[in-house]
């Protein structure tokens, strides 16, 4: 059986960098950091009062007419926002380049629409049964992100929304490959989208103490690899790309930016929230990447890693790229982009898949801001506060998840 490869041929994202591609990549390559004082909270009740978090946005009504847009909750605009721009930019905005019945939709959304679950709810209390929105069921669920998608663009081929914590989006990428490896898709949407800012997962992720607290360094408070870190940043926003089949796409004229060429996911079968202490199973989801792409670790040149800013996180990762990497560890550029747009949690493989395109097609490799005193549990070149320039054909991006669920996905520059 013929298995097809699979092209990036668009890019769409929104985070606290950005609207925009153009915008966030920019910022990011700059090491600009997108995380500030959180505003659609009263952050004053919670320890952790900063975040990534997405500042003057409206959506288009180009992409959703206005009288819909209170219907859903903000991590379907994020998606239909991302969505739209990765469509336009891989060049479908006319008309679709394959039977509609040939597009189709994965997205990973981690935890789904809780600020409509919190509106409503205190609705509910405060004003009886009847003032509970009509709307409030298809403005939270996780798969509107990929259905109001497939409404406003008008695909008909499969959607549907995987949601495994932080690696929902990473799954959801690799979800939508299958599709076009095995000839069942001409074109999909994957990524993810994700808003959790609302008081009720503020709460649970302050007193779980996961949230770092350097409130009046908003800035400078995601550290991922340094040895003063103290917890991650919320973030929020969506990261879209569009997957094509490559030989379709190259008929038809495409811009391709890069291939997803391996896939890898694992289970740690450790701790419902710690990763293991030494990596085991992101080890062991790594090397399934490398051979699923059919290459050597040593053709690897960057790594976006999961890089949370956690103590046992940073350190997990480290052990477990050295044991997938060898003695190619220390010469791997790796980067934690969350330094700059704070965890996107179950989007957080969507817009690292982004930055990792886009570091391959530029040659541009974004860096680990805030990093001043490496952890010497640490120990790999993790691109300190500035950006370098490296010609590489590969690029390796890690999502871990609570739940012990693992993914990695290699995605290889493009080559005429």
């Amino acid at each position: 059986m013929k298995i097809n490869r699979v092209a990036i041929t668009g890019m769409g994202i929104i985070c606290g960098n950005g609207h925009t591609l153009p915008e966030v990549w920019e910022n990011i390559t700059a090491g600009k950091s997108g995380i500030s004082r959180v505003e659609q909270i009263d952050t004053e009740k919670h320890g952790a009062k900063i975040g990534g978090e997405v500042k003057n946005f409206s959506l288009s009504e180009d992409y959703l007419p206005a009288k819909e847009h209170s219907r859903y909750d903000r991590f379907i605009h994020y998606a239909v926002h991302a969505g739209n721009q990765a469509w336009e930019h891989a060049g479908f905005k006319d008309q679709l380049p394959y039977p509609a019945e040939k597009i189709g939709a994965i997205m990973g959304v981690g935890m789904g629409g809780f600020p409509a679950i919190e509106a409503n709810y205190k609705a509910f209390i405060e004003k009886g049964l009847r003032r509970v929105s009509p709307f409030f069921i298809p403005s939270v669920i996780p798969n509107m992100a990929t259905g109001v998608l497939s409404i406003s663009l008008g695909f008909k081929g499969l959607n549907y929304t995987i949601s495994s914590a932080c690696a929902s989006a990473a799954h959801a990428m690799t979800a939508a490959c299958y599709e076009i490896m095995h000839g069942r898709q001409d074109a999909m949407i994957s990524g993810g989208a994700e808003s959790t800012f609302a008081d009720i997962p503020w709460a649970g992720f302050n007193n779980m103490k996961a949230l770092s607290r350097r409130n009046d360094e908003p800035e400078k408070a995601c550290r991922p690899f340094d040895s003063a870190r103290d917890g991650f940043i919320m973030g929020e926003g969506s990261g879209v790309l569009i997957l094509e089949n490559l030989e379709k796409a190259k008929a038809r004229g495409a811009t391709i930016y890069g291939e997803v060429v391996g896939h890898g996911a694992s289970s740690d079968a450790h701790h419902i929230t710690a990763p293991h202490p030494d990596g085991e199973g992101a080890y062991r989801c790594m090397k399934m990447a490398l051979e699923d792409a059919g290459i050597e670790p040593s053709a690897v040149g960057y790594v976006n890693a999961h890089g949370t800013s956690t103590p046992l996180g940073d350190i997990g990762e480290t052990k477990a790229l050295k044991k997938a990497f060898g003695d190619h560890a220390k010469n791997l550029l790796v980067s934690s982009t969350k330094s700059m747009t704070g965890h996107l949690l179950g989007a957080a493989g969507g817009i690292e898949s982004v930055f990792c395109t886009m570091a391959l097609h530029t040659g541009i490799i974004p860096p680990t801001i805030n990093l001043e005193n490496q952890d010497p549990e640490c120990d790999l070149n993790y691109v300190p506060n500035k950006a370098v320039n490296a010609e590489l054909d590969y690029a390796l991006n890690n999502s871990f998840g609570f739940g012990g669920t693992n993914s990695s996905l290699i995605i290889k520059k493009y080559r005429a």
